[in-house]
């Protein structure tokens, strides 16, 4: 056991380093918290281990059940910082914040004073009697605070990565609850005369009773509870990274159509005096700009589009999909080009695309645009000397 909890508690103390030194870039809402978390969840870790429990009750014995459970809590007000800090107000968060480390502060020294006195009184079971009282008074505190925090927070947020991570750490909270239930039934058990772990004897399995209890389920609980707040943060820079390779990919399936009518209409054009050094870099900025330019294009061509090539494509294309919407437009959008080189205006104006009119937000707009950009290219061919454009492959 001495790998898996010392590996666990190496791996989240680097991670710890990670959210506090060496993100390289300036710290989030919420870093040092999320530092001060992966660092208690590392010492609790560390303290489930026989080496590390060995060597630090070598020099003070029976010193790594406090530090463990002191971790322990701390890591508890650390999850309960990072949530607040996240979802709360700043005044708001630092207000509670202050009450939660008054307690934490309050606890860890009660508990340490009677550890002390423990220790003196040859380990009184009173004594640990009222240590674990106040070990397990806070820890279910914060369990039951954070726990509903995440459910409630859970359902209100629109981003699916945090939805999935704050039930992964409501369900941490629960393994977290078996733990603090556990310890009560210790406690419970302790007044009745029972031990439920004669001799504090060392765990050989992690799925036997009590160690299932005492070992496995709070590691459960760090476990889940890590990943339920760190996963946005790891899903975030990969959802953008594949954002950003969909922007560059569409502002380059978009440039055959863009160029045909820039070319015709280079007013559409947005001056490159008006890009800055960050704008021309820029995939998402860039990506607006064609769709812009292609739109205003478009209705600048709505004189020229014909109402007798929008009915002739109806009947080649299938209108009932949003493939053959898009051709119908993009044989639309050819011939009145075509025909505004030749400076023909159409004896019927074109009604508007009715699929383009129902997008809302750029993004449909863009989605919309590939479609058309893709007939325009692929689907609908050249246009006959009556402005009729032929259906590739007819």
């Amino acid at each position: 056991m001495n790998a898996v909890f010392l590996g666990m508690a190496c791996l989240l103390a680097a991670a710890a380093g990670y959210w506090v030194l060496g993100r390289g870039t300036p710290r989030p809402t919420g870093a040092w918290a999320m530092g001060a978390l992966l660092g208690s969840f590392a010492v609790a870790f560390a303290s489930y281990a026989p080496l590390f429990e060995h060597a630090v009750e070598a020099v003070v014995p029976h010193v790594a059940r406090l530090l463990s459970n002191c971790a322990s809590l701390a890591a508890a007000t650390a999850v309960l910082a990072v949530s607040f800090q996240l979802n709360l107000k700043p005044a708001e968060a630092q207000r509670r914040i202050r009450l939660r480390l008054a307690l934490f502060a309050a606890s860890a020294l009660g508990m340490t004073v009677l550890f002390t006195v423990e220790e003196m009184t040859h380990r009184s079971p009173q004594v640990y009697a009222l240590y674990l009282l106040l070990f397990i008074a806070y820890l279910g505190f914060a369990i039951v605070d954070f726990l509903l925090q995440a459910l409630r927070q859970s359902k209100s947020t629109r981003r699916s990565s945090v939805r999935i991570g704050l039930r992964m750490a409501a369900a941490g909270c629960a393994f977290g609850l078996i733990y603090a239930l556990y310890k009560l039934t210790e406690l419970v058990s302790m007044g009745l005369g029972f031990q439920l772990e004669p001799n504090h004897s060392e765990c050989s399995s992690l799925v036997a009773a009590p160690c299932v209890f005492s070992v496995t389920s709070p590691a459960l609980a760090v476990l889940l509870i890590c990943l339920g707040l760190t996963l946005p943060a790891v899903v975030y820079p990969i959802s953008q990274s594949r954002r950003r390779r969909w922007e560059v990919a569409s502002f380059e399936a978009l440039g055959p159509l863009w160029q045909d009518l820039s070319a015709a209409m280079p007013e559409i054009v947005l001056s490159p005096a008006d890009y800055t050094e960050e704008a021309s870099n820029d995939s998402d900025f860039l990506l607006q700009r064609r769709v812009i330019e292609i739109s205003d294009a478009i209705l600048a061509l709505r004189p020229y589009r014909s109402r007798r090539v929008q009915e002739l494509a109806q009947g080649a294309f299938d209108t009932g999909t949003e493939e053959g919407a898009a051709a119908v437009e993009a044989a639309v959008v050819k011939a009145a080009l075509a025909a505004s080189k030749a400076g023909r205006f159409a004896d019927e104006v074109a009604l508007p695309s009715a699929e383009a009119a129902s997008r809302k937000d750029l993004r449909a707009d863009t989605e919309w645009l590939l479609l058309v950009a893709d007939a325009y290219a692929n689907r609908v061919g050249r246009v006959t000397d009556d402005d009729q454009p032929e259906p590739i492959g007819a």
